[in-house]
């Protein structure tokens, strides 16, 4: 069984880039819910860490995988209750985060993407509130411009910011950046 959700074609778009990335070490879904971005890389081959708090959508999650022969290991981790990782510093090959936003969390993505290192972000913006779903509290939404000042350590190989037309339009951010090659 599938995710209730298909993957954001933000990811889909970025999915050359992290199969040639997960040569190198792992990529991590953060705050990744019911997986439908670690399912997505998953069914196309691209092995996948599920990370997040709660730990019965990661049993979930990986019990779904290892029913369908997908490679998706759980990571279980309060994001917000450290600004941290569990993760050594220079590891990750790719983060991958949507839908969620932690600004103290920045600098410790920044720190774990290995030299080379990829990172996938798409939220949501202040100008989702036209929409009537979503976050309401200003700490979960991007001001205008925002997304790539939280990563000033980072490449940013592309950015843009608007309307996501879909079922349910979303007034995102959406962020492809990479820690250069020179990075310690």
């Amino acid at each position: 069984m599938e995710p209730r959700s298909a993957p954001s074609p933000f990811l889909l778009e970025q999915l050359p880039a992290l199969a040639e990335a997960s040569r190198h070490g792992p990529i991590v879904d953060l705050a990744c819910g019911e997986g439908r971005h670690a399912w997505a890389l998953a069914e196309r081959g691209i092995p996948v860490v599920g990370l997040d708090r709660r730990a019965t959508v990661l049993h979930a999650l990986r019990d779904r995988a290892r029913d369908a022969g997908l490679a998706v290991q759980g990571l279980l981790a309060d994001l917000e209750s450290a600004r941290w990782l569990p993760f050594s510093p220079g590891r990750c090959a790719a983060l991958l985060v949507f839908r969620y936003l932690h600004r103290p969390l920045a600098p410790a993505l920044e720190e774990a993407l290995r030299p080379g290192g990829l990172l996938l972000y798409e939220t949501f913006t202040v100008f989702q509130r036209e929409y009537g779903y979503g976050p309401g509290n200003p700490a979960f939404l991007l001001e205008p411009g925002e997304l790539p000042g939280l990563f000033p350590r980072l490449e940013v190989l592309s950015f843009w910011e608007g309307v996501a037309e879909g079922a349910r339009p979303a007034a995102v951010a959406r962020l492809a950046a990479r820690r250069p090659a020179s990075a310690r």
